[in-house]
């Protein structure tokens, strides 16, 4: 497989089967046509943001290697699919709420794209430590329009103990 474009994809749950969620949703992405998982990070055990009174979450991040014919949009039909199957179902009155899966195109290659359905680089990539520690352990050295995703990291008020994040 030629691999045009590197993805990189954050997953999160927070229900009582959160680890196998992010397991299978692993699975599920490698059996996309013309997907490669190259790397994921550690599981981190994250403090819920937005809507605090709920269980914490699992998060991790994935890179994946995708052929050319895959372009954001799709890419994100084909993750909201993966998170319909797996029993994902979206309350717009809880925006952050609990959920048994959820996929996020983080970023997809060096695209930029700003459709309602898909914005590339994530919208809030650079201001939550439960995405940026785990994509940063994948590739230290990223950066968005010449800015250090490190250097996000570092603006932000977060704790790491272990594979726990506080912020």
């Amino acid at each position: 497989m030629e691999q045009a474009t590197v993805a990189y994809v954050g997953l999160g749950a927070n229900c009582e089967e959160a680890r196998h969620m992010l397991a299978e949703a692993g699975e599920r992405l490698k059996c996309l046509p013309g997907v490669t998982l190259l790397a994921a990070s550690t599981v981190y055990v994250t403090q819920p943001q937005g809507y605090a009174d709920q269980p914490w979450f699992l998060n991790q991040a994935l890179k994946l290697g995708l052929e050319a014919a895959w372009r954001p949009q799709a890419f994100v039909r084909a993750l909201l699919e993966i998170e319909a199957v797996m029993g994902r179902v979206r309350d717009p009155s809880l925006r952050f709420g609990p959920r048994v899966i959820d996929l996020d195109l983080l970023l997809f290659g060096e695209e930029r794209c700003a459709e309602a359905d898909s914005t590339v680089p994530h919208p809030r990539l650079t201001q939550r430590a439960f995405v940026l520690v785990p994509l940063l352990e994948l590739d230290p050295n990223l950066h968005i329009e010449g800015q250090a995703l490190a250097d996000a990291l570092q603006n932000l008020s977060y704790r790491l103990c272990g594979n726990k994040i506080f912020q």
